[in-house]
């Protein structure tokens, strides 16, 4: 690594060969010497890295600042969500001006029928109550005190609500340490568990309460048992599991009447269920069938407990079942709603009175409402709303007897509303509306400013591909409107239509958004998923391709005032896309970017990678997965070409796409490409694979990427 100035030339990283040899190919590696993350060398060279990447962007300061400014002016400080209610008390969250954390607190319920929820004040001071009778349960600013990073895995409350027991982590590896705090004393409990994945989840009891660990991949293979008043050494090893394919969670049903340990790989599915009317009988095992994929959620219908089983045993878009409590094979599951090619059922949640399933149909997501009665299902119909693109989903809804859904609603350029569906009356009603406050210089946001549509790609083999687009209202469709292209597709995760308050400093300067919805990911139903994963893993990128070159061809952008996006898998498609059309990209930003991705899937020591052999293959054991990967993985494919400029954001203690990947990328970039050769790279060196801690730590991290992105847009105005 060459020596570094006070104002730093590009590092160039040593060259340390290392030959390995797969199906009689073989690839020389000059930089896996930056695996040892431990190394004072390679701590340096990512130093180096920030060094060189905060003097090229040193420019851009007024920039980021201004868009900070305008994240800031736009977004309530002091903001409090809607209370949801469970076991006599409202539950909300509330932010303070000028902390980076929020607090969680409750009161408690006026009138055991009231489904009303009270509103908090806005803009109340810290040190004063929302709500009368307002209880603090956790102040995160608090917990977070001494520590460059903070982060909450998940708090819950005892059954008897004198108790809450919440994960910290303060490193970013996603290793959690549980405590219990007393709600009366105000006082920790002894209890204290360490190297947890996620957080506790509380038996009916109330005496004891259930967690996962992981083994050295950092797959979730155990789940325990921890009494109160105990030691982690005296907890009980509940269930283990063995295949590595698989992982596991713990959860407890809606109605708080079962313990569900769901056990899953990327293609199959298993539970092991306690009845605790009928604890004795222990854990039951349900069926473990290859490729066959389900969950489970207890339901009563027509008066009789049953378990509903949404699963795809009859069909890739999955169909809605009913079985009995008791282990069931899936020949044994009935049809409640049947398999529906293209009506791809998401989820599905039970209540007394109502089912509500998520369901997804041409790209976009609805919420279907099943009233129940006394012979069972009552009616079938879905909400509606008029928007051309939107995105619906219920959410807070703990209470498995409550008569209401409450559900969120946005569109790319309304912000997301909070409702409450009264399922007897069919009736909307409002709770709240996000609200985006002025900008800077006194401006109003009025979504009107803005214009939506849904497009549609088409790719090389002739597959439709959505697009969802926002931009200024009364954009010219000239070429000349700058577009920030985003995209994903993996693991069928949908990238839905969203609003963001940063996207407005995009916006208001004259750009548009653009979310490609490309194969890889769920949005079209199961068959989107498998198109774009194992061998047909190369749409992915060929999709994203066609829908830049769509918004090329019908007018609304132009090669050099598009810059593409994308994170973690999402992050290995900008490294395809930056190797297959260099040239239509202004800018390519590839957040914690799985971009070595062969080197991860051939070394089965690595965190994760036997589980994610369901989803990219087994590169090591099959010849054509290996030749597969070959072709498309970015760090191997990296040529003597004039590639765009490349911002790339790690953070050292990721443990789920390494900073290593990045790194080595970058460096192999810098050593071989031609022409402009603009590559950076921006490592945090306190946080995990989703990047900093802290509110407005994360604006100025987002004002960081949108300075960039706004230069090689050519808006470099500080002011919109």
């Amino acid at each position: 690594m060459q020596e570094q100035s006070a104002s730093p030339q590009a590092p160039t990283a040593k060259k340390v060969p290392l030959s390995a040899t797969h199906h009689g190919d073989t690839f020389v590696d000059d930089y896996e010497w930056m695996r040892a993350k431990e190394d004072p060398e390679v701590i340096a060279y990512l130093e180096a890295e920030n060094a060189f990447t905060e003097s090229r962007t040193a420019h851009l300061a007024d920039l980021r600042q201004s868009v900070f400014d305008e994240i800031k002016a736009r977004t309530r400080e002091t903001d409090l969500s809607v209370p949801y209610r469970i076991r006599g008390h409202w539950y909300y969250s509330r932010s303070f001006a000028g902390k980076e954390y929020g607090a969680s607190c409750r009161v408690p319920i006026r009138a055991a029928g009231d489904w009303v929820p009270p509103r908090p004040a806005e803009d109340c001071a810290p040190d004063q109550p929302a709500l009368p009778g307002e209880e603090l349960l956790l102040d995160l600013n608090v917990l977070a005190e001494g520590h460059d990073f903070f982060s909450l895995g998940g708090s819950a409350v005892s059954p008897d609500s004198q108790l809450i027991a919440f994960a910290t982590d303060v490193v970013g590896d996603e290793r959690y340490t549980i405590r219990v705090l007393s709600l009366t004393t105000r006082e920790l409990l002894d209890d204290e568990i360490t190297g947890v994945m996620g957080g506790a989840t509380w038996d009916p009891s109330g005496d004891a309460f259930y967690y996962s660990t992981v083994d050295d991949s950092w797959r979730p293979d155990k789940v325990w048992k921890h009494t109160l008043g105990t030691t982690q050494a005296d907890d009980e090893l509940v269930y283990t599991e063995t295949d590595a394919r698989f992982w596991l969670g713990i959860g407890r049903t809606r109605s708080d009447r079962f313990m569900m340990i769901a056990s899953g790989s990327k293609t199959t599915s298993a539970y092991r269920v306690l009845d605790t009317q009928d604890r004795a009988a222990g854990f039951r095992e349900w069926p473990r069938v290859e490729g066959v994929e389900y969950n489970l959620e207890h339901a009563v219908i027509g008066g009789e407990d049953q378990f509903l089983v949404l699963h795809n045993a009859n069909g890739p878009d999955f169909e809605l079942g009913i079985a009995p409590i008791t282990p069931t094979d899936p020949d044994g599951w009935k049809a409640l709603i049947p398999h529906t090619e293209g009506v791809r059922l998401e989820d599905v949640d039970a209540f007394s009175g109502h089912l509500v399933v998520h369901q997804r149909s041409e790209g976009l997501t609805r919420l279907r409402i099943l009233p129940l009665d006394s012979a069972g299902v009552a009616d079938d119909f879905l909400v509606e709303f008029d928007d051309e693109v939107y995105t619906i989903g219920s959410g807070s809804n703990p209470e498995f007897d409550q008569p209401v859904v409450r559900l969120g609603y946005t569109t790319m350029a309304r912000p997301g509303s909070v409702y409450s569906y009264d399922v007897a009356n069919r009736s909307l009603t409002l709770l709240k509306a996000s609200e985006v406050l002025p900008a800077p210089d006194g401006r109003p946001f009025d979504p009107a400013a803005y214009e939506e549509h849904r497009i549609w790609a088409t790719a090389s083999d002739g597959t439709r591909v959505p697009i969802s687009l926002v931009v200024p209202a009364g954009a010219p469709r000239d070429g000349s409107v700058p577009v920030l292209l985003y995209g994903y597709g993996s693991y069928e995760a949908s990238i839905d239509p969203y609003f963001s308050v940063a996207r407005l400093s995009l916006l208001d300067r004259g750009a548009g958004f653009a979310i490609a919805h490309v194969r890889g990911g769920g949005e079209m139903g199961r068959h989107w998923y498998e198109d774009g994963k194992f061998l047909a893993k190369p749409n992915t990128f060929t999709d994203f391709i066609a829908c830049a070159r769509h918004l090329v061809a019908e007018g609304w952008t132009s090669p050099d005032r598009l810059v593409a996006e994308g994170g973690s898998a999402g992050g290995l498609l900008m490294g395809a896309i930056a190797n297959l059309a260099p040239e239509l990209w202004a800018g390519v930003v590839a957040q914690v970017p799985f971009v070595d991705a062969l080197t991860t899937m051939l070394d089965s020591s690595l965190p994760l990678t036997v589980m994610e052999y369901e989803e990219w293959g087994n590169p090591e054991a099959d010849p054509a997965t290996y030749a597969c990967m070959r072709g498309y993985a970015p760090y191997h494919n990296v040529a003597a070409v004039d590639y765009p400029p490349i911002l790339a954001e790690t953070s050292l203690n990721d443990t789920r796409v390494l900073y290593v990947e990045p790194a080595k990328w970058i460096a192999k970039l810098r050593a071989t490409a031609t022409g402009r050769r603009e590559f950076l790279l921006k490592t945090e060196m306190a946080a995990g694979h989703g990047g900093v801690s802290g509110r407005y730590q994360a604006w100025h991290d987002r004002a960081f990427t949108m300075a960039w992105i706004l230069e090689k847009l050519g808006l470099l105005s500080p002011h919109p």
